[in-house]
């Protein structure tokens, strides 16, 4: 059994021999299925510049018909036709992900089993570069029945234990930044770890992102209420996803005065933030620096953008002055560098000089 956050297991798991089975075990809500859908981007065949498709089966949702086909007669003998996505698992190399095996019956749980045993399924035959993938959720808490050892050991098994850091990594660009700043500064409101209480709504990663997308199709961008009081309803709608001691958390984080300054506002919006950011203790103004380097490694900033970065650097510490250009240099992106250079360059000269000085 090996414990293994996110980054780890899709490094190795794209690596394993296509005849490796692997199971993924883990709590609900982590993401196992956008996992395997990323490692089945990254396999590649035949020198193709595309991964290999995802074929994704619930297989609580079956029975065995569903899986072995329906009976047919010919020349008198009854054969067994296959199924869509069995034959295509056989005639070209996919991805397979049978999720949910722990809560499929015992006659499905059997068909997987030949799967991951033969590679094969009524005498239909896998190709030889499609990959298996199970996932099931391993907690007392959860309604599911026991697996078959020797169906356990078959399989490359992985306890999967995600951290903050994969989270945040994958939601840039797609989660709202002050949700990411949340969790940043909550990461226990991340996904709930402990006893479960029936009933009761725990905070998971993917609720989080339910949220997010809620929150935006009504127009109530934690990024556009950040330092205001948030409107009627904005609480309710968070508990029905995250719970309640998440929502009350959140709610506050937005409404709080050093609430989330993002990248953009400082790039974008920095008139608006002058006054806010200069009452920011330096813990804070570190993350902004944090997040305009993130920013810079992705992004072309103009010129005006790269002013305003040197504006906020400007009214700061030498040391952070330092070692925010320092940090720029290492984004090895040359023109933000240039822009950036062009009205801190010479600043930075000084800052250095007055401390060999001293």
């Amino acid at each position: 059994m090996a414990n293994m956050d996110i980054k780890t297991f899709v490094t190795v798991a794209s690596k394993l021999p296509p005849e490796i089975a692997i199971l993924i075990r883990g709590p609900h809500g982590i993401g196992k299925s956008q996992l395997v859908k990323q490692v089945a981007s990254d396999i590649r065949y035949d020198s193709s510049d595309e991964g290999l498709p995802l074929i994704d089966r619930r297989l609580a949702q079956m029975t065995e018909g569903d899986i072995i086909g329906l009976p047919e007669l010919v020349d008198g003998v009854t054969r067994f036709c296959p199924v869509d996505w069995i034959l295509r698992a056989c005639r070209e190399p996919v991805v397979l992900l049978l999720d949910e095996l722990n809560r499929a019956t015992i006659e499905v749980q059997q068909c997987a089993f030949q799967l991951v045993l033969d590679r094969e399924l009524n005498g239909h035959k896998l190709h030889p570069q499609t990959r298996i993938f199970c996932a099931i959720n391993a907690s007392p808490e959860y309604q599911v029945n026991e697996m078959d050892p020797a169906l356990l050991d078959r399989f490359w098994t992985v306890d999967l234990e995600p951290t903050k850091e994969d989270w945040v990594a994958w939601a840039k660009d797609k989660i709202d930044d002050v949700i990411i700043d949340f969790i940043n500064h909550y990461p226990a409101h991340l996904r709930h770890i402990g006893q479960i209480e029936p009933g009761k709504i725990y905070p998971t990663p993917r609720s989080y992102e339910k949220l997010n997308s809620s929150l935006d199709s009504i127009g109530w961008s934690p990024s556009d209420l950040a330092g205001e009081a948030c409107p009627s309803g904005f609480y309710a709608l968070s508990t029905g996803f995250i719970g309640v001691e998440a929502s009350i958390a959140f709610r506050d984080f937005v409404q709080s005065l050093d609430a989330q300054i993002s990248a953009e506002d400082i790039l974008n919006r920095w008139s608006k933030f002058k006054t806010k950011v200069t009452s920011l203790k330096d813990d804070k103004k570190n993350a902004i620096i944090e997040k305009l380097v993130d920013h810079c490694k992705d992004n072309d900033w103009s010129l005006k953008q790269a002013k305003s970065a040197c504006a906020f650097i400007k009214d700061l510490s030498g040391e952070m002055v330092v070692s925010f250009f320092n940090s720029v240099l290492e984004t090895n992106n040359i023109p933000n560098i240039r822009k950036v250079h062009k009205f801190i360059g010479m600043l930075v000269v000084e800052t250095v000089t007055a401390a060999e000085a001293s």
